[in-house]
């Protein structure tokens, strides 16, 4: 591996971390600033339409979610990814693993999350990432599985 994959690695896995907790700890979402460019974007599209939100506003929403006990434990891994390089952009795809509990109730999905990062003054930081739930009609490809 690269020291860039491994850069590119590292800023996956400290999302993952800030956005993981387990039950009567808190999440880290104030963390997720420091991974990204100015007005990066988190895009989820495992519904009828994307959603859309800013760094700000994705980490207002999933505090919100925490704060009035309806998200009570989540915890996300990157299970396998693929990385492509050029230049000062890259790409990684990553397969990943969530479950939690949200009102009561215990879920667990995998999908996938694209995210696009850029080389900065500072380091490599990530500019967006979109994410889509795998469901019968939409498994994740063979390719993409560890």
């Amino acid at each position: 591996m690269s020291a860039v994959e491994q850069e590119l690695q590292e800023l996956i896995e400290a999302f993952f971390r800030s956005v993981s907790f387990e039950r009567g700890a808190g999440p880290q979402y104030g963390a997720i600033r420091a991974l990204f460019v100015d007005k990066g974007m988190l895009i989820r599209n495992s519904g009828g339409a994307p959603e859309i939100a800013l760094v700000e506003e994705f980490i207002t929403s999933r505090q919100a979610l925490f704060a009035s006990g309806e998200l009570e434990m989540f915890s996300e891994t990157e299970a396998s990814a693929i990385t492509e390089l050029y230049g000062g952009v890259a790409h990684r795809w990553s397969t990943y693993d969530k479950a939690g509990v949200s009102g009561g109730v215990a879920f667990a999905a995998r999908g996938l999350i694209s995210t696009q990062f850029v080389r900065t003054p500072v380091g490599w930081r990530m500019t967006s990432m979109a994410w889509d739930d795998e469901s019968p009609d939409n498994p994740v490809p063979p390719r993409y599985l560890p």
